[in-house]
């Protein structure tokens, strides 16, 4: 005992010690709001370290922040989502204990200002509404440790400026927007944490691995997601937001090491004339930017403002909730990317970065809580402006639909309830009226634009949603509503195909009709595509099938006409395509059943290069489309296959190679003499964006760039121009993002299943392909007046784009080469070229490009 005694002094005085290292930690970042409830864990006692002292898994975020909820009144927890791997994405709604009670009353009262029709007076005592997001690119990572910071703060804190904010705020924080992203980045830092932080910046921890942990699941950079809804973690998020519509939204971010810390407002807006009111954009920045210099200024950070980043697209968190009355506000911290980092002025460490992104988390809803009357009139206002003022069109609304394809156009109207854009049914079309509360949303998925105040944009230039999914669309002076669409589910049942003894067509139109021929052919069935076009008698009448429609033949399957019929009916059920059943072999018009132009179709097994490679970039945006695409709208498997394995792989178990953008520097001509090898075995190689100018470059092919005339150097001829505009006339010429217009070939493979010859291509990127020699191999090629919308070069425009081909196939050997200049399946939202796209999957194997007569 006595033994055990002597020790307690040391234990004590070890005790002691832990404790006031805690207390040293958090005062570094909350010393300026004590006390607090000693009930409450702080961030460090609950996780077991101090906060920048690692990174914290997602989980152990969500645990926390359930935490909060379960101790104290002050919180609650709501879980909006999952992503796709399962993990919970959730707020945390934070006011004082009276609001919390009375939630449903506070929403309540907060949506009538984003009712036009709503005349009662502002109640300037009710609560604003402040919506802090964090952490939507996954390797931005100080922003999630600062949210459990600012979490702590508002509920454990008793100073009388946070009681004052929570009597003032109803605040919802999002702690982890990317949750996949977060921890595929968490769990590579800290595997090469070090007890002794390495700056070092070649170190291991301060550089990740590929596909990093900036996008989610597959690879979508969620940050561009709010407008497209392609994922999960944006759908839920879009549901929730139009439940309060926030007044005030953040969204914080990370840049380079040496950088400093960049807040609102941003540099000019691009567009000539914004949808989005003045006041959003310079009279609100304005009066919130001041809370920001203020807050850093105290702790000696630096920052900057209005030279970099656009609020152009909508897409962004920093930009969707202008069109909703709300102000979205970006945040760039320069980044640690580990726990210490070097840079230019020294180092940056990871608890420095929080604390910026802390302060200005509490910067933020002081700004809004001191500024709630002007915050709540101009949404009010917002929404009201939308039903009044006109547009400088002159349309009151837009008609839309496509008669050929249901689901497509099922589709495109899913996403515009997706925003609260009321639509409604007349006849066989769509309407949509401008005169509604999502006017502006409206203008964004209709609207196309020629002009633009800015030449250089930080992303997207163009966004006419409408395009996105080739969907044919009129502006209208006058309007008739019809009956409103509410929900997409039943909006085109497809009658039930009887059972057939002979025969069954599938219209190859149809956006899933590729998913459906997919599970036949998965299934055991034998399937087979028209190459010309027929009309045929089938059990609801006379029905014209165009090139590429689906055939398949009863009498010619290895399993009973029952076991047929089965699997035709799942496959109906589970991609809602229109299939027919057909009793004769004998057509009305154009090609019989038995003709030879009815071709086989081989099953696509499908591989696609990824990177990995010490010397390889790979588009992992574009990599992470196509594996998105066809997994879960397709439900086909794809091998993923990292470059480096390229010399080990047996490339004969598959028919179709896909090579997105890349710079495949780790294919070397062993590597090459293997792809090449295995494309004249009649395989199929499809290429997109730069990995088509791989493809030209390394000479796989016989086809060329486009190039600028030749000039003759002269020193007449250049120029002089100022130096400080240097970066932003080389930025002129990047192709960030323009819709443009192509001439498709409808009898080509590839270009089965499309109606209308000409249609919108989203060009973003500088690869330019020249027309083939070939007469029949260019298969899309650029109108003589191809712009649509956003910007594009003079030059880029006038010497390569209106000379150029958008796709082409060229032949080697018995293979073929699928050529995209441009991407078809762009963020996961171009329904309209996806199908290009499929073609090239499912027809590539049957495409023999006859040889030129040049």
């Amino acid at each position: 005992m006595v033994k055990y005694r002597s020790l307690y002094p040391l234990l004590v005085l070890f005790f002691s010690l832990i404790i006031g290292l805690q207390t040293q930690a958090q005062d570094y970042f909350l010393k300026k709001y004590g006390p607090f409830d000693p009930n409450i864990p702080s961030p460090e006692a609950f996780l077991g370290y101090g906060i920048g002292e690692q990174f914290t898994r997602h989980d152990r975020i969500v645990a926390y922040m359930r935490k909060l909820a379960e101790l104290s009144p002050k919180a609650s927890l709501e879980v909006y989502g999952y992503t796709h791997e399962s993990r919970e994405l959730v707020i945390l709604t934070i006011s004082n204990p009276q609001n919390i009670d009375n939630i449903i009353e506070i929403q309540k009262e907060h949506l009538q200002l984003v009712d036009p029709n709503d005349y009662s007076p502002i109640n300037t005592n009710t609560p604003i509404v402040i919506q802090l997001g964090y952490n939507v690119h996954g390797n931005e990572a100080s922003s999630s440790e600062a949210a459990m910071l600012t979490a702590y703060t508002l509920v454990a804190s008793q100073h009388p400026e946070i009681e004052r904010y929570l009597k003032n705020g109803m605040i919802f924080i999002d702690p982890t927007i990317n949750p996949d992203g977060r921890d595929r980045f968490a769990q590579g830092a800290n595997k090469f944490r070090s007890n002794e932080k390495v700056e070092d910046r070649w170190d291991a921890e301060h550089n990740e691995t590929w596909p990093m942990g900036r996008t989610n699941h597959y690879w979508f950079d969620l940050n561009r997601d709010w407008l497209l809804a392609v994922n999960p973690e944006s759908q839920g998020k879009l549901k929730w937001f139009h439940k309060w519509y926030p007044n005030v939204v953040t969204d914080f971010h990370e840049m380079g090491s040496n950088s400093t810390y960049f807040f609102e407002p941003m540099k000019p807006i691009g567009s000539l004339d914004p949808i989005m009111p003045k006041e959003n954009y310079e009279d609100l920045n304005d009066l919130f930017a001041p809370y920001y210099s203020e807050a850093l200024e105290e702790i000696g950070s630096f920052y900057y403002t209005k030279e970099s980043f656009d609020g152009t697209y909508p897409g962004y968190g920093s930009s969707y909730p202008d069109l909703q009355g709300g102000l979205a506000l970006l945040f760039e911290q320069g980044g640690s990317f580990g726990l210490k980092r070097e840079n230019d002025f020294g180092t940056v460490e990871f608890p420095f970065t929080i604390r910026n992104q802390y302060v200005n988390s509490l910067a933020t809803v002081k700004a809004a809580v001191e500024n709630k009357s002007k915050l709540l009139a101009y949404q009010k206002d917002f929404f009201r402006s939308a039903v009044k003022d006109k547009v400088s069109s002159g349309f009151v609304g837009y008609e839309f639909g496509d008669l050929s394809d249901n689901n497509r156009t099922k589709e495109f109207i899913d996403l515009l309830l997706k925003h609260k854009i009321k639509v409604y049914k007349n006849s066989d079309r769509f309407t949509v009226p401008m005169n509604q509360p999502q006017r502006r949303m409206v203008q964004t998925m209709f609207e196309t634009y020629r002009k633009y105040r800015d030449s250089a944009f930080y992303d997207a230039s163009a966004w006419s949603v409408a395009n996105f999914y080739n969907m044919p669309y009129r502006g209208l002076k006058s309007i008739t509503k019809g009956e409103e669409v509410n929900t997409t589910k039943n909006l085109y049942p497809v009658e039930k195909v009887p059972m057939a003894n002979y025969a069954y067509l599938i219209d190859w139109r149809d956006y899933y009709s590729p998913g459906a021929v997919y599970h036949l052919q998965r299934n055991g069935i034998k399937v087979s595509s028209s190459f010309k076009p027929l009309t045929v008698k089938t059990t609801v009448g006379e029905k014209e099938f165009g090139y590429g429609s689906i055939l398949v033949p009863v009498t010619r399957q290895e399993k009973s006409a029952d076991e047929v019929y089965k699997i035709i009916k799942e496959c109906q059920e589970k991609f809602n395509v229109p299939i027919y059943a057909v009793e004769t072999g004998f057509s009305v018009k154009g090609i019989d059943l038995g003709s030879n132009n009815f071709q086989r179709l081989k099953t696509p097994k499908v591989a696609m290069f990824i990177g990995d490679g010490p010397n390889t970039y790979v588009n992992g945006y574009e990599a992470g489309e196509v594996w998105h695409l066809l997994d879960t709208r397709f439900h086909m498997p794809i091998v993923k296959i990292p470059v480096k394995y390229v010399k080990r792989v047996d490339l004969k178990k598959y028919n179709t190679l896909i090579m997105v953008s890349g710079s495949y520097n780790d294919i070397d001509s062993i590597g090459k003499t293997k792809i090449s090898n295995w494309v004249k075995e009649g395989n199929t190689l499809v290429t997109i964006g730069s990995g088509t100018a791989w493809a030209i470059n390394n000479k796989l092919v016989k086809e060329k760039l486009t190039k600028p005339e030749k000039e003759k150097d002269s020193l007449e001829k250049i120029k002089r121009l100022p130096y400080v505009d240097a970066s932003e006339n080389r930025g002129r010429e990047q192709l960030g993002g323009a819709i443009v217009e192509v001439d498709l070939d409808l009898t080509h493979p590839i270009g089965f299943g499309y109606v209308r010859k000409q249609m919108p291509v989203y060009k973003n990127n500088n690869v330019f392909l020249q027309p083939s020699k070939n007469p029949y191999s260019t298969v899309a090629q650029y109108t003589q007046e191809p712009h649509i919308d956003g910007f594009i070069s003079k030059k880029n425009y006038e010497e390569f784009l209106k000379k150029s081909a958008s796709l082409i196939v060229s032949s080697i050997g018995s293979g073929r080469v699928v050529m995209f200049a441009d991407n078809p399946n762009f963020r996961g939202a171009w329904y309209g070229t996806n199908k290009l796209f499929l073609n090239a999957l499912f027809l590539g194997s049957h495409i023999n490009v006859p040889p030129s007569s040049n």
